[in-house]
Order: structure tokens, then sequence, then C-alpha cells
């Protein structure tokens, strides 16, 4: 495609639409990259997600992730989208969707600083009850993320209690049970990866066994057909 743009690449201070300098680039993905931000009338910092145009055909693509982040704005995992902003990139019109930027790391990078590279099984268990209550909301909202993976999760607090954020979710198309189930398949993944894996789950207890069912999908969603399931188990398990 003519004048294709597949990576903005950002330079340090760039203003965008006369109103945001750019800090860093936080993240990329199939849609567009995400951008650290400082709005330049107020010194606040925000976030900034470039949709690549030839993902965002009509501002389709924008649009309805803004809708969708508009309508889950009570949900508590998820960062609240503040307006639209269009800068000119190379002569096209970009589209900007301006968000509140939240202090914390990829969980792909905290897991990396861990011992060992993995959490606590104790830890992990409450990494998993604070993503499934983040996603129960979600869900009950009759809407899914789709995407769930840990370069799209921010890590804001760590201790007895994790607080997460969710940097992106997959918007196309209407929620549906199988997009629900999808969510708590990927929400238990997560759990697994960050125990360690493969490498580390023989020696993992029962109790992790019993929620991880060795990644097979059809084991946890006998188990765990919603969200809701998920956490009230987390909730109502003996630990041993």
């Amino acid at each position: 495609m003519k004048n294709r743009i597949d990576s903005f690449d950002l330079r340090l201070n760039r203003v965008l639409a006369r109103k945001y300098r750019v800090l860093a680039m936080v993240g990329a993905g199939w849609e567009g990259e995400v951008y650290r931000v400082v709005e330049v009338g107020t010194g606040i910092e925000r976030a900034a997600k470039l949709f690549f145009p030839h993902r965002n055909i009509g501002h389709r693509t924008s649009r309805s992730y803004a809708k969708k982040l508009y309508k889950l704005r009570h949900c508590s995992m998820l960062i609240h989208y503040q307006t639209e902003e269009v800068f000119t990139f190379r002569g096209i019109d970009v589209v900007a969707l301006i968000s509140e930027y939240v202090e914390g790391e990829m969980l792909s990078d905290f897991v990396k600083q861990l011992p060992r590279r993995r959490l606590h099984p104790f830890e992990a268990l409450h990494f998993l009850y604070a993503l499934s209550l983040g996603m129960e909301e979600v869900h009950r909202a009759n809407e899914y993320h789709g995407d769930l993976h840990s370069d799209n999760i921010i890590v804001s607090r760590y201790g007895l209690r994790f607080d997460l954020k969710l940097l992106d979710l997959f918007h196309l198309g209407g929620s549906k049970v199988n997009n629900r189930r999808v969510d708590v398949c990927d929400v238990i993944r997560m759990f697994y990866d960050v125990l360690g894996g493969a490498p580390a789950y023989a020696k993992h207890p029962e109790a992790v066994k019993y929620i991880c069912s060795g990644l097979k999908t059809s084991l946890i969603l006998d188990k765990f057909p919603t969200m809701s399931r998920l956490r009230r188990h987390l909730e109502e398990m003996a630990w041993q």
C-alpha cells in the first residue's frame, strides 16, 4: 500500500495536535503504538494510542475502541479514555486516542525482574484474584477483552494486593459466551505463565494445578465456565 505507515517511531518532544508532547513509547501492537505524553498546557501526563491508518479506515477501529472504553469506564482495571485527537504524520491524518497514564511496568518486564523470573504460588494466587476481579467487571458489562497477554497488563502495585491496569483490549464484534470463555482461559494461562510455565509446573501445590488444569481448555471450562466462578473459587479455596 502506497504511503503505508507501519511504525511512527516518534522522536522525543514531538508535539501532537498542538497539545501533547511525546515523552516515550510505551508499547506497540497490530493496530498501532502507545506513547507516554505530557499535556503542554497543564503538564499532566497522559497516554496516547496512535492508530496505523491502514488499520483504521474511516476511523472505524479507533471510534469502536473509544466507545468500548467509554462503555466500560466504570471498570476499575481499564484505563479511562478522555478524547480523540487527529494529527498529520508524513502528510497522512492519524488518530490518537488520549487516556489516563498509569505508573507501573508491563507484566512481562515485572516478571523478568523477579527471583527465578516467577512468582511464588501464594503471590501468584493474589495476582490471579486481582485479574479475575477486574475481568469479572468487564464481563458483567456484557463485554470481553479477547487479547490478554503479559504485554498489555500494567502492574502498578505489588504486594498482598495487586493493582493491575489493562493497556489494550480487542474490540471488534460483540461479546458472546465464547469470547468470555476465551478470557477465562487466558486469565488462567497468565497465572500459569507467572508461575514459571512448564518447567516449574510439576512442583506446584495441588491447589495451583487444580486451577491450571494443565492448560486444557475443556478441563478449565468445566471447572470455571465463567469469570465469576473462578473468582468465587479463589475466595473459597482452602490453602494447604
